[in-house]
């Protein structure tokens, strides 16, 4: 999973957060014109009827601070798509901005003048992002890209001149450096020319002369490097060699002359330090937290750092002051003890960025009770210290739940267990309420996708049909492989060790079998992306402990999958699954994958999947749809044609969230 900078402009925020609130939608009975349905029955009125509060749901999240104005560029969806909006003070009017029938990745406003901001937008869910420009006075949105390559992660350089990101234009594969002026897009240069799909632009130094770079390997191995704007030349500032060190982040001090970011070089977990480019030394800060340093940001006169940790999965949010001391004669640089943020709920935070009055901090949170909306809070630095945190957070938005009382929803309940080798492996489980759904409750496994993700407390959104309406409780395991337990759990899963996290969910079946309150012989799995690997792979090896399962756009044979993704992803995800082009590995991924063991797939099957995917290709679900019919397994297949991975778009998602309604009717509950 690439991690992009703090203060990249395209803040495309997690799916943790958004995707499962912003794909909710009004009800409706006919198929869509878009989608293609195979074996699932008409929809009844009754499922749509029933289900209709909690397709209202809406969500909202930060995109960026006005750079002269306390007021914010938000998405937030009121049509189809989640779209810009504009809110000009805390609880204020969400006022539109952007209409499209294409979601809006994310914005940034010009730092300095806020005359225009840049915004991402991709086609059918194909993930070819072009960047635009939005001229407010004029109400015009501008094309700066060629409308054909892929282009990421840009950031605005500190006066507003010009934009750095990286784009596949030179041969659809490399992820280059490219550099513009947002007025003259004409004019736009490459200025580096990389090998690989994994680079991001992370920051520009504060002279304009210098953009820090990330070179992403793969989950466990990342690098920085410095690139000269005048020449285009690159430096490493990570050394070769040695044991494996992810970094993150890397945002330039206020003078230029070091360089924030996380590592986990000095242990299990990544941890905010700063490195002094002439030492080339990293100093840790925050090694005092057992847990990941998950994103951060440098108030712009690089006085404070906010920054947030993984803690158990919630988020928790902690201020570092920077000072300077005279020691013996000698200016010194010192940083305060991190302090913790009151936050309004426990869930996620993201988004995190300041104001350039170096005084609002705003943050996008997701929580069990509550959709994503944007919060900020007032923040004082003294020298080294904090003369002020202003309270509890403000709320800017406060994003509808389709009438339903918040307080009925409920929280989840860490699970912690051993699997079969000893390993300590957890997950978040959401109960109905026993006064409602009193005995033993069928459960839904809901595996997530990565394979690196990790399930989190936030808003359930339409899941909370399941276990309010149905009374299905939903388990969320973080198996081997999972962000948020250190590196070394990270990797747990890797090449030829793939199928361990697999024995991982028969330990969560395992304690299914034994919880009073779960109905072992009422189990179905779920997932998307690797998630729906997983739910196949589940089918196959557990299929005798489940009754259905559910695979969202999920890889079925990793050597299709590997030769079929988009080129600018390939190598990325052979350091993940294994290099097919080794013969013991294609021997061992050709065994392992689901399509070699269809046949012993016996419990009814849903498949989802966009036409558009670049990430799994529509292939993926094709062929495994046709390899379990071959048993006479019952499978329902759904085929979005303008959708990629993932629905995103109305209409597809709430014919797929009623669908889904009936499956688990039919299948799980009776």
């Amino acid at each position: 999973m690439l991690r992009t900078s703090p203060r990249a402009v395209m803040k495309i925020h997690s799916a943790l957060l958004l995707s499962a609130a912003f794909f909710l939608t009004p009800a409706r009975a006919e198929v869509p014109a878009n989608l293609v349905t195979e074996n699932i029955p008409p929809l009844p009125p009754e499922v749509i009827a029933n289900a209709s509060r909690y397709v209202e749901f809406r969500a909202a999240a930060l995109q960026s601070w006005h750079p002269e104005k306390r007021e914010m560029l938000i998405t937030t969806r009121f049509g189809a798509t989640p779209q810009l909006h504009l809110v000009r003070q805390p609880g204020g009017d969400r006022k539109q901005i952007t209409f499209s029938n294409e979601p809006i990745g994310g914005a940034s406003w010009r730092p300095g003048s806020g005359s225009c901001f840049i915004y991402s937008q991709d086609t059918g869910g194909g993930e070819f992002f072009q960047l635009h420009r939005f001229d407010p006075a004029e109400g015009r949105s501008t094309l700066l890209t060629d409308g054909k390559s892929r282009n990421t992660g840009p950031v605005w350089s500190h006066d507003g001149a010009l934009l750095a990101w990286t784009s596949t234009r030179r041969n659809g594969k490399d992820n280059d450096v490219w550099v513009m002026d947002p007025d003259k897009p004409a004019e736009a240069r490459s200025l580096a020319e990389l090998s690989g799909g994994g680079w991001a632009v992370s920051d520009w130094s504060p002279d304009g002369q210098r953009l820090a770079l990330v070179e992403f390997i793969s989950a466990n191995v990342s690098h920085l490097w410095m690139l000269d704007v005048a020449t285009g030349q690159k430096e490493k500032l990570t050394p070769e060699g040695g044991p494996p060190v992810a970094r993150s982040g890397a945002l330039f001090s206020g003078d230029g002359k070091s360089l924030f970011f996380t590592s986990d070089e000095a242990g299990e977990f990544q941890t905010l330090g700063r490195m002094d480019l002439t030492e080339r030394k990293w100093k840790p800060f925050t090694a005092a937290l057992p847990w990941d340093v998950e994103s951060f940001d440098l108030s712009p006169d690089g006085k404070t750092v906010a920054f947030t940790a993984n803690e158990n999965g919630a988020s928790a949010l902690y201020l570092t002051a920077f000072g300077t001391v005279i020691r013996d004669g000698v200016p010194t640089e010192f940083s305060s003890a991190p302090i913790k943020v009151p936050l309004p709920a426990k869930g996620v935070i993201g988004g995190l960025e300041w104001h350039s009055n170096n005084r609002d901090l705003g943050f996008s949170l997701s929580s069990a009770k509550a959709p994503s909306d944007v919060y900020s809070v007032e923040i004082t630095p003294g020298n080294g210290t904090f003369d002020r945190i202003a309270g509890t957070p403000e709320r800017w938005t406060e994003s509808e739940t389709g009438g339903l009382n918040p307080a009925t929803f409920q929280e989840p309940e860490l699970v912690t267990l051993k699997s079969f080798d000893g390993l300590p492996v957890s997950g978040f489980l959401y109960r109905p309420d026993p006064a409602r759904f009193p005995g033993k409750r069928p459960v839904l496994i809901n595996i997530h996708g990565g394979p690196e993700g990790q399930s989190r407390p936030i808003f359930q959104a339409r899941n909370n049909f399941w276990i309010n309406e149905l009374g299905i409780a939903i388990l969320y395991p973080n198996v081997r492989g999972s962000e948020g337990s250190g590196k070394t759990f990270l990797a747990l899963d890797n090449g030829f060790k793939r199928e361990d996290s697999v024995k991982d969910i028969g330990t969560f079946l395992d304690w299914i079998a034994t919880d009073a309150r779960s109905d072992a012989a009422r189990v179905a799995v779920t997932g998307g992306s690797y998630g729906g690997y997983m739910s196949l792979a589940c089918l196959i090896h557990h299929g005798d402990r489940l009754r259905c399962g559910i695979d969202i756009v999920g890889i079925s044979n990793f050597l299709t999958f590997l030769s079929n993704t988009q080129d600018y992803r390939r190598d990325l995800r052979r350091v993940e699954y294994g290099d097919e082009r080794e013969e013991a590995m294609r021997a061992f991924l050709e065994k392992i994958s689901p399509t070699a063991h269809a046949a012993k797939i016996r419990k009814p099957l849903f498949v989802v999947q966009g036409q558009n995917d670049p990430r799994v290709p529509v292939t993926e679900a094709s062929q495994m749809v046709a390899a379990v019919r071959r048993n006479g397994t019952p499978v329902w297949y759904l085929l979005a044609k303008d959708e990629g991975h993932g629905f995103a778009k109305k209409p597809n998602a709430d014919y797929q969230f009623h669908a889904t309604i009936l499956f688990l009717q039919e299948h799980l509950l009776k």
